[in-house]
């Protein structure tokens, strides 16, 4: 909406007022071209002020002279010549400052690049499966299998998690799982 010298801000707007009764007040000063109430984007309830463009800037003049101040159903409005609303930068919203919350694997693989900004060599270099690097066996892997789950046998009987009395049948394992398994931390 370009501001010019013919729109006036009318604020402290009755909650009961529309855009006919806006209009009928301002046509006393001249043609009214516009009138445009402001409401809230999410619940559509109207805040109590608007915007009204008449035909001439001495009619916009004359009607911020006579109607600042008026009564309009029960409330004292407030009319003045409107600011120009200020340029936003095109784009939608605040510059881009932090990872990315969608994007898929291409921008998982790259650190959060589009894949388009890649060359092709390097696409299908970072294509490579993980099973093709070979496994490092950590502190407290006992079975090859266990890298690439992340889990690990103990080779401790469950001597301390046994009640006192009870009866050892064979090999045990460690751990509160259903499984028998526990987790290691990497």
């Amino acid at each position: 909406m370009a501001k010019s010298g013919k729109e006036l801000y009318v604020g402290s707007l009755s909650y009961d007022a529309t855009e006919y009764d806006i209009e009928k007040l301002f046509s006393v000063s001249g043609r009214v071209t516009s009138v445009h109430l402001i409401t809230d984007l999410k619940t559509g309830e109207f805040k109590g002020c608007g915007y009204v463009r008449m035909s001439t800037e001495a009619e916009a003049r004359d009607a911020v002279d006579s109607l600042d101040g008026a009564m309009l159903i029960d409330r004292q409005i407030t009319v003045s010549i409107a600011n120009p609303q200020k340029m936003k930068p095109k784009g939608g919203g605040a510059p881009f400052r932090g990872r990315p919350k969608t994007g898929g694997e291409d921008r998982a693989a790259s650190g959060g690049k589009p894949a388009a900004a890649k060359p092709a060599a390097a696409r299908a270099a970072s294509a490579k499966p993980a099973a093709a690097k070979p496994a490092a066996a950590g502190p407290g892997l006992a079975r090859p299998d266990a890298a690439k789950t992340g889990f690990a046998r103990s080779a401790s009987p469950k001597a301390a998690f046994s009640k006192p009395g009870a009866p050892k049948s064979g090999p045990s394992r460690t751990g509160s799982s259903k499984s028998g398994t526990t987790r290691t931390k990497r």
